[in-house]
């Protein structure tokens, strides 16, 4: 059964600023605004690949295989439930008639078509919980989108879409499934510990990262704080549990560059907690990793990350070649967790870009967390194009 948010509700958060309007089609007076224009100067539409865009839905569509957790969709849990229904405001799903799954990928497309021609969007799977044996658990999974589907977008839609495979560790046949999905053109692998089961620097992994290394496929894996897991898990996203995969010698993405939340600092014995993001700085500076460790700049901008933490990456010219962007897509449509008006008033945002960037979120959130990102501004530091140029670090060999 697919749930519906009443209409009446809809139109109440849209009155109180809690809900966009899904329009669709770029006005010309917009396109003519100078903070659309200043997003391609000295950037290559065809160098700009999204490396962090979550596929979602309800397991309607004919072959998406996609599932969800009961809990997520059923109003007896409010919270969740009310997480749920942000997520299917935030991507328009409301808006059209038919399967929740074609609906999902049709509002993409769309917002594609807004872009100039060659900008990629990274569509993430997402495998099950697995137990420490090995074995899926359906049960105890938050959602499942298969591997199989993903790739069948990119095949599908390869001048928008590139995929990237979730495959979990501790499965029999894991090195064999990477294997298969670097032959069918993934550009990456996908963790989300807590969410998963997957402790980083479980030994269990070893021949995964081994795999991962000989490869050259990115692993890119969430650490700090995730907000939809309440589990003992959550200790798996402490971003010094990567050494292992690090010294393995396999390039390591740490979504949202580690900007929510704290975890125990195991290099003091585990006895004292520190910010998460702190912990990344402290494998960012250690210059063995130079070359493996980097960081995807997705979701720094919503509103429960500090703004010292933006302002740090600006100031880190020596990081911008290992700084890579994504949107979290489709965070960016939920209109309170990501306030343009926050960030000029923190002095990251030149207050005059904010009324187009905000009429920009109305009609293409990927496009306007691409704008805002090119735009955020520190005494004069802004993120360097190399950042937002990603494509040559997950495809090495472009043609």
């Amino acid at each position: 059964m697919r749930p519906v948010l009443p209409r009446l509700v809809r139109r109440l958060a849209r009155i109180f600023g809690l809900a966009g309007h899904c329009r669709a089609g770029l006005p010309e007076a917009l396109k003519a605004s100078p903070w659309l224009n200043n997003v391609w100067q000295g950037l290559e539409p065809q160098a700009v690949w999204d490396c962090h865009a979550h596929l979602a839905g309800l397991g309607d569509g004919a072959d998406s295989g996609i599932q969800v957790a009961r809990r997520l969709s059923s109003p007896l849990r409010p919270i969740l439930y009310a997480q749920y229904l942000s997520y299917i405001n935030a991507a328009c799903l409301e808006d059209f008639i038919g399967p929740v799954d074609e609906n999902y990928v049709r509002r993409l497309l769309g917002q594609m078509l807004d872009m100039p021609s060659g900008v990629k969007l990274m569509l993430l799977a997402f495998d099950h919980f697995h137990d420490d044996s090995g074995r899926p658990r359906p049960e105890a999974s938050t959602f499942h989108v298969p591997d199989a589907y993903a790739r069948k977008l990119a095949r599908t839609h390869p001048q928008f879409f590139e995929w990237v495979a979730s495959i979990h560790p501790y499965r029999p046949d894991a090195v064999d499934q990477l294997e298969e999905a670097a032959a069918n053109g993934a550009r990456a692998v996908k963790w989300l510990p807590a969410a998963q089961n997957i402790d980083p620097a479980s030994a269990r992994c070893a021949a995964f990262y081994a795999t991962l290394a000989r490869l050259d496929l990115p692993l890119i894996i969430h650490c700090g704080k995730e907000q939809a897991v309440h589990n003992d898990k959550l200790r798996y996203g402490n971003p010094l549990l990567l050494r292992p995969a690090l010294e393995a010698g396999a390039r390591v993405v740490v979504a949202h560059c580690a900007s929510s939340g704290d975890d125990a600092d195991l290099d003091g014995g585990g006895k004292t907690r520190k910010p998460s993001f702190h912990l990344f700085v402290r494998l960012m500076e250690d210059s063995g990793w130079k070359g493996r460790l980097f960081g995807d700049i997705s979701a720094i901008t919503l509103r429960n990350r500090k703004p010292e933490i933006i302002k740090t990456l600006l100031q880190r010219k020596d990081w911008h070649e290992r700084l890579l962007n994504g949107s979290d897509y489709p965070l960016p449509g939920i209109l309170p967790i990501v306030s343009p008006d926050a960030l000029a008033r923190a002095g990251l945002l030149p207050r005059e870009a904010v009324p187009d960037l905000k009429i920009l979120r109305e009609y293409n959130p990927l496009y306007f967390d691409l704008a805002l990102k090119r735009n955020l501004d520190w005494q004069g530091e802004r993120f360097s194009p190399q950042v937002f140029a990603t494509r040559s670090f997950f495809c090495k060999h472009p043609t």
